[in-house]
């Protein structure tokens, strides 16, 4: 079993959609970074649940508990280890159910791996309840990053089919706009369409997807390897790690097989004494590398696959065929709350990248390296 990730520095998730907690371990971090609480929950916030009809009715405080790694807002060059409790588990809604396998769910590869004694409560460790430590590990590193003056910026880019503003100027470079609120959105007319599109799945038993896309701005040049660690190889896995994301393109991405090479190309130019790119289809990476501009990319998100309708599905214990309609409280969408999930997530991944590249130094305040937004 394999539930840590990263090179230099190593994040570990444990516990279970209905155990006593969540919480991660942060290793490799260098002595004295700040920890700033109050930001950790800002982010938190943003995957917290509101019950509003457009996420699941389980809201909880997600109130993030260090337990060592911390002193006097900083880190102490130790493990950073925290939990967050769950406090709204309703166990029973599951019970009924238990032996029927969920469509689109991991129930069924969960049995195959644990022979049956994996925690099935609420998704156990498959949930996307798991991903509040994934975020309030992240949010460290973001904040890490941000005294390096790199910045990740995620927003939704397509939600039940209805566009946002999009990110990428007329040259192809990527720029990001202000913080967005809770709903992550460079044009907020969109949202009342989104969600009316989601509440609109959600009466009808149903759930909708859609598609993220997120933009690092300030990776110095030279970050990243050329094969197996490269910068889309890291930032990929992370992202796959993230339930309901099926999906991943770095650049222009699949826009590219219907290109010529002349038209794929991003010609080099100097500007302000620094080299860049004139245009940014290759998404800010060569050759697995980081070319200081921006670095893009775009995952796409898969309907929750828990809906309310009746469902084909087999009773794994006696091996029949039946009909599945679940219970319980789940989201007719998980695009809104799973941004910041991303966006923590590759500020993690990044992080990682440059403590590979410049040790713990990498990780301390320094001059704002080449790669930060031009417009076009």
């Amino acid at each position: 079993m394999k539930n840590t990730f990263g090179s230099a520095v190593g994040l570990t998730i444990f516990g279970e959609s209905h155990g006593a907690a969540v919480g991660a371990v942060l290793d490799g971090l260098a002595a004295g970074l700040p920890v700033e609480e109050a930001y950790i929950a800002e982010r938190m916030d943003r995957r917290r649940a509101r019950g509003d009809g457009l996420s699941t009715g389980r809201t909880e405080p997600d109130r993030v508990e260090f337990l060592s790694g911390v002193l006097d807002g900083h880190t102490t060059g130790t493990p950073l280890t925290f939990v967050i409790r769950n406090t709204n588990t309703r166990s029973g809604d599951y019970a009924r159910t238990a032996d029927l396998l969920r469509p689109g769910h991991a129930d069924y590869t969960a049995f195959a791996k644990y022979e049956g004694f994996q925690d099935a409560r609420g998704g156990g460790h498959f949930s996307g309840r798991i991903t509040a430590a994934a975020v309030a590990a992240g949010a460290v590193c973001e904040r890490i990053l941000a005294d390096r003056g790199i910045r990740v910026y995620t927003h939704i880019a397509r939600c039940a089919g209805i566009d946002d503003a999009p990110l990428s100027s007329a040259a192809g470079l990527v720029c990001a706009d202000p913080e967005p609120g809770h709903f992550a959105l460079l044009d907020p007319s969109r949202e009342a369409a989104m969600q009316q599109a989601i509440r609109a799945a959600g009466a009808e038993g149903d759930s909708v997807g859609g598609i993220l896309e997120t933009v690092i701005t300030g990776v110095p040049a030279g970050v990243g390897e050329p094969f197996f660690d490269s910068v889309e190889s890291e930032l990929a896995h992370l992202a796959f790690s993230i339930p309901a994301v099926k999906g991943i393109e770095f650049g222009a991405g699949f826009g590219f097989a219907d290109l010529r090479g002349s038209q794929a190309n991003d010609p080099f130019v100097m500007r302000g004494g620094d080299i860049v790119t004139a245009t940014n289809r290759n998404g800010g990476v060569n050759g697995g590398i980081a070319n200081g501009m921006p670095i893009v990319f775009r995952t796409v998100v898969k309907p929750t696959p828990s809906i309310y309708r009746e469902q084909d599905t087999v009773n794994f214990r006696t091996r029949t065929d039946t009909k599945l309609q679940i219970r319980g409280r789940h989201d007719p969408c998980i695009v809104a709350r799973a941004a910041v999930v991303q966006n923590t997530m590759a500020a993690f991944g990044i992080l990682d990248l440059l403590t590979v590249r410049y040790g713990t130094l990498g990780q301390k305040p320094g001059r704002k390296e080449p790669g930060t937004c031009q417009k076009g």
